[in-house]
């Protein structure tokens, strides 16, 4: 018998899985899932249907509830909730440079060519199976999470009774340059509404800039601080408290020391702690490769930058202004990040792997019979709405619930109600 705390009226209980890393090779390397099962008292006495919570990311844990609260306090109305830490993230056998130290870079590559959603999916059947043999499951996509929903849609569709999503609807075809010619669009756009909102930001932000330009600056951890690591604080600019946040931090960027200016140390601070990179490297290791299915990635959002959007985002001694990037992985951030750094030449080759396999069924997309509700968030800065109306029109049933008024964290913020419509959309 597993042992079972209490959180503020919310039961827990945690659980322990053993996945094979490749399930072509099934006794070889075995990799520890974690998930913690949440349920209130009388879902748990009652054995309610399970829903299992797919994180977004790639590269991020699930989320810690505090209680009975949010989304997870509706969901708990209707389900058991199992909140999966994707393999190699969290507490599922970490993946980091540390854990991976004593590979080569072929080897590494080789092994986190298997962290992505195909897999993933593979573990969640692997728990379906030791939890509730062949009975059905509900499943919850949030971000990256809803990628893995519609691998799971794919590819054990009988697996599933009810599938929900949330910020997370991505091309089913296109490559990571489409993707990325739509999403730095976005960040422009978010980028004009930081600055109309906050006046003094644009100034504040330049001169950060130009002062890194003209003065090297290490970060507490003595990894550097350039222009182009400051410039990824825009990854914040689409969520919701995201604009408050990083202008809370462009206020305390400088200090006087002696009558000159300096960079404060609680401005570097922050870039540590808000930039998690280096806690969450899947992230970066394998971002652009969620949109590689027999073709390569090779750095698809830098060449998009260079190509396309140089004039915005790059920056000199004459830059008359400044923007900040988003959610793109540069090759640069494996020589700036102290712990992506040792993990540079694997990342190389993982950018040069040109024979990921598909991802999507577009034919049983197609004849799905799974019944799907969607969130869309309109102003969405990550996941563009175009290619998610267009992946919504390539899945049978799927029906789509629209929202102008949440950005891409809505279900953190808003998540009862959030949870709440769509759930009612599948059960008037």
């Amino acid at each position: 018998m597993l042992d079972t705390y209490v959180v503020n009226d919310l039961v827990c209980q945690d659980r322990r899985f053993t996945v094979p890393l490749d399930y072509q090779q099934p006794e070889q390397q075995k990799l520890s899932v974690f998930a913690r099962e949440v349920a209130s008292k009388s879902g748990r006495e009652n054995e309610l249907p399970y829903l299992v919570f797919f994180q977004g990311g790639p590269g991020f844990g699930a989320s810690r509830p505090t209680g009975l609260d949010g989304w997870v306090g509706e969901a708990c109305k209707h389900y058991r909730v199992l909140l999966l830490d994707q393999r190699g993230t969290a507490c599922s056998s970490p993946v980091t440079a540390q854990t991976l130290g004593h590979l080569t870079p072929e080897q590494q590559a080789a092994q986190l060519a298997h962290y992505r959603s195909d897999n993933i999916i593979r573990d969640a059947e692997t728990i379906r199976g030791e939890l509730i043999g062949d009975k059905k499951w509900s499943i919850l996509g949030q971000s990256f999470g809803g990628f893995c929903v519609l691998r799971y849609l794919s590819a054990s569709p009988d697996a599933i009774e009810q599938a929900f999503i949330t910020g997370g609807i991505p091309s089913l075809t296109r490559p990571a340059t489409d993707v990325y010619r739509k999403t730095f669009k976005r960040v422009l756009d978010k980028n004009k509404l930081f600055f109309e909102t906050y006046p003094q930001a644009q100034s504040i932000a330049h001169s950060v800039a130009q002062h890194l330009l003209a003065t090297p600056e290490t970060l507490p951890d003595g990894s550097p601080l350039t222009v182009e690591r400051f410039q990824l604080l825009g990854i914040h600019l689409g969520m919701t408290g995201g604009h408050q946040e990083l202008y809370a931090m462009l206020e305390q960027a400088f200090v006087e020391v002696n009558g000159a200016k300096a960079l404060s140390f609680v401005f570097k601070q922050s870039m540590l702690s808000l930039l998690d990179y280096d806690t969450n490297p899947i992230f970066a290791f394998l971002h652009e490769s969620i949109y590689c299915q027999e073709f390569a990635s090779n750095w698809a959002a830098h060449e998009v930058r260079h190509q396309s959007f140089a004039n915005y985002f790059n920056v000199d001694e004459h830059s008359q202004s400044f923007n900040f990037t988003g959610e793109m992985i540069f090759p640069w951030m494996f020589e700036q990040f102290s712990q992506l750094k040792p993990l540079a030449q694997a990342t190389q080759l993982l950018a040069e792997k040109d024979d990921w396999s598909p991802l999507y069924d577009l034919q049983q997309l197609a004849n799905n019979t799974v019944p799907v509700a969607a969130a869309v968030y309109e102003t969405d800065m990550y996941v563009d709405i175009a290619y998610s109306n267009e992946t919504l029109q390539q899945v049978n049933g799927a029906i789509a619930w629209y929202s102008a008024d949440h950005e891409h964290n809505g279900i953190k913020v808003d998540g009862a109600n959030i949870f709440s419509t769509l759930h009612k959309i599948l059960n008037p």
